[in-house]
Order: C-alpha cells, then sequence, then structure tokens
C-alpha cells in the first residue's frame, strides 16, 4: 500500500466504525425521552424486552443474547429488581444458574411501552424496508466480527 493509500485509508470520513458509533449513540439519545417516561435506561429497556418475550431466562442466556458480559449485566439487573420489575431465582437443581422474571410490576410495564417502536420508527424518518435492510446488515457486521 503506497503512502497516498494508507493516509486515504486513515482518513477520518472513511471511517465505517465513526459512523456506527455515532448513529448508535444518536439512536440512544432519541430513545431517551421516550425512555425517561418509563424510568428506565436503553439497556434496562432492552433487557425488559428480552423478559417480555421470553420471560424466565437465565441470566447466562440473557447475557449471551444482548451481547452483555456480567461486569455490565449484574449491575443493571440489581438496578430493575431494586425498581421491582423484576427477580432472580436460582435454580433448585443447580444453584450455580439463575432465572430472571418479571414482577407483576414489569409484566404491566410492557403496556406503557408499547408505543415506543411506532414513536421510534417516526424519529427515523426512513422507510421501515430501509430500516430492514439496515438491521440485516448490522446483524451480518456483527456475527461476522463475532467469529
Amino acid at each position: 500500500m503506497s503512502d497516498i493509500e494508507m493516509s486515504e485509508a486513515l482518513s477520518f470520513e472513511k471511517q465505517i466504525c465513526f459512523s456506527l458509533y455515532s448513529a448508535s449513540n444518536a439512536m440512544i439519545r432519541a430513545y431517551r425521552p421516550e425512555l425517561k417516561a418509563l424510568d428506565l435506561t436503553y439497556l434496562q429497556y432492552i433487557v425488559m424486552m428480552v423478559l417480555w418475550e421470553r420471560d424466565g431466562i437465565t441470566i447466562s442466556s440473557l447475557g449471551e443474547k444482548l451481547h452483555l458480559d456480567s461486569g455490565t449485566l449484574t449491575p443493571l439487573l440489581k438496578r430493575l429488581e431494586a425498581k421491582g420489575l423484576i427477580q432472580r431465582k436460582v435454580n433448585d437443581k443447580d444453584e450455580r444458574v439463575k432465572f430472571l422474571y418479571l414482577s407483576e410490576s414489569g409484566k404491566a410495564l410492557k403496556q406503557s411501552a408499547q408505543s415506543i417502536p411506532e414513536k421510534m420508527l417516526c424519529k427515523t424518518a426512513l422507510p421501515i424496508e430501509q430500516l430492514s435492510q439496515l438491521k440485516q446488515q448490522c446483524d451480518a457486521l456483527l456475527n461476522t466480527l463475532s467469529r
């Protein structure tokens, strides 16, 4: 690679990593007003979305699904438990395995969150087809980089 090609490769404007980082931060900021009404952070919200789909998931399965390590997940779950939205229960057969269950308040919160996806769709102002393609591309990139 020539010096010119090397210089162009390091050009800030050509870096996809920064575009992804900036878009991700902007998306999370766009969620804040909606989630503030639910008293949730973005990470708490995605944990709740998983539990609304699959109540009774193991903590390790949740971490794998969300690509979060225990150092990030443990304090996050403690805060959700302190808010009374979830309960952690030890498996009777293997105490190393812990399950997560929604409390009644956690189940009820789902109703309040129902409108968020549509509001976020409106905020992006992009056609659903384009957003679907973007998600597929991000998923493909994640799969490639995770190998």
